[in-house]
C-alpha cells in the first residue's frame, strides 16, 4: 500500500459503535484483529506503560497477537530497555508513525541492527504507536505493525480514536472482572487452585473432604462468575487475574 494512503473504505463510526459492545478481553482481541486487517497491517499490541525495573515486553503487554517466537526473542535480547517506541509512551501522548528502520539507524551499538532484523523477519518494520490512558489514569499504549506504507494523518485520527475508547473497554472490563473475582467464595477458590494444579472432581473432593456433586458445583459457579464457558477458562482467568496461584 502506499505512503500517505487514506483509508476512505473504513466505517470509523461502525467500529466506534462496535467497541462499546465488547464485552470480554476476548471480544476485544477479535476486535483488535479486524481493525488491524482493516489498517492493513499485521499485528497489534496493547501494552501498560511498564515500571522502570520491568524489562518484559511480555510482562507490559495486556493483549496482542504478537507471534509468540517474535515476543520471547524480543524479551531474551532485552530490548525493552533500550526501546525508541517504549520511551516516546513514556515521554510523550503524542501518536506516531513507526518506521523500525529509521527509529534505530542512528544507534552506535547493535542493538539497533538487531531490533531492525527481527522486525523485518517477521514483516512487522512499519506501523503506527497510539499512547492512551484510561478513567482510571493508567497510562499504555497501543500499536499497529506491519509492512504497509505510512499512516495518513486521516487514517491516524481514526486510529487514535478506536485506540481511545478501545482502552478505556478494557479497563471497564478489567473492573467487572475484578468484581467477579471478589465474589467467589474460599471454596470456589479452593476447587480452581485444586483443578489447576491437575487434580480431578474426585480427587478434589477427597482432599476437601466434600462429595463430588459439590466440588462440581463449587467449580460451575466460579465459571459462570468469572464469565467464562468451561472450568479450564476459569481456571486460566483466575490465573490471570491473580485469583489463584
Amino acid at each position: 500500500m502506499p505512503d500517505d494512503c487514506n483509508n476512505e473504505s473504513v466505517d470509523h463510526e461502525r467500529l466506534l459503535s462496535e467497541v462499546s459492545t465488547l464485552e470480554t478481553q476476548f471480544d476485544v482481541l477479535r476486535f483488535l484483529k479486524k481493525a488491524t486487517e482493516l489498517f492493513g497491517a499485521r499485528a497489534f499490541i496493547v501494552l501498560r506503560v511498564p515500571s522502570a525495573t520491568t524489562y518484559a515486553i511480555q510482562a507490559a503487554s495486556v493483549i496482542t497477537s504478537w507471534p509468540s517466537e517474535l515476543l520471547a526473542k524480543y524479551d531474551a535480547e532485552n530490548m525493552l530497555r533500550t526501546s525508541a517506541a517504549m520511551q516516546h509512551i513514556r515521554t510523550s501522548s503524542l501518536p506516531i508513525n513507526v518506521d523500525i528502520s529509521k527509529m534505530y539507524a542512528d544507534r552506535v551499538d547493535d542493538k539497533g541492527d538487531r531490533v531492525i532484523e527481527l522486525f523485518e523477519h517477521y514483516n512487522m518494520q512499519r506501523g503506527s504507536l497510539f499512547p492512551v490512558c484510561d478513567s482510571s489514569g493508567d497510562r499504555g499504549a497501543i500499536g499497529f505493525s506491519g509492512d504497509r506504507g505510512s499512516y495518513s494523518s486521516y487514517e491516524m485520527l481514526q486510529l487514535h480514536m478506536i485506540c481511545t475508547h478501545v482502552f478505556e473497554r478494557l479497563y471497564q472490563v478489567s473492573k467487572r472482572d475484578q468484581k467477579a473475582g471478589e465474589d467467589l467464595t474460599q471454596r470456589e477458590i479452593d476447587c480452581l487452585n485444586w483443578t489447576a494444579a491437575g487434580k480431578t472432581s474426585i480427587e478434589i473432593s477427597n482432599i476437601l473432604s466434600l462429595s463430588e456433586h459439590t466440588v462440581n458445583h463449587y467449580l460451575n459457579r466460579a465459571t459462570k462468575k468469572l464469565d467464562t464457558v468451561n472450568r479450564t477458562q476459569a481456571v486460566a482467568k483466575a490465573l490471570r487475574m491473580g485469583i489463584i496461584s
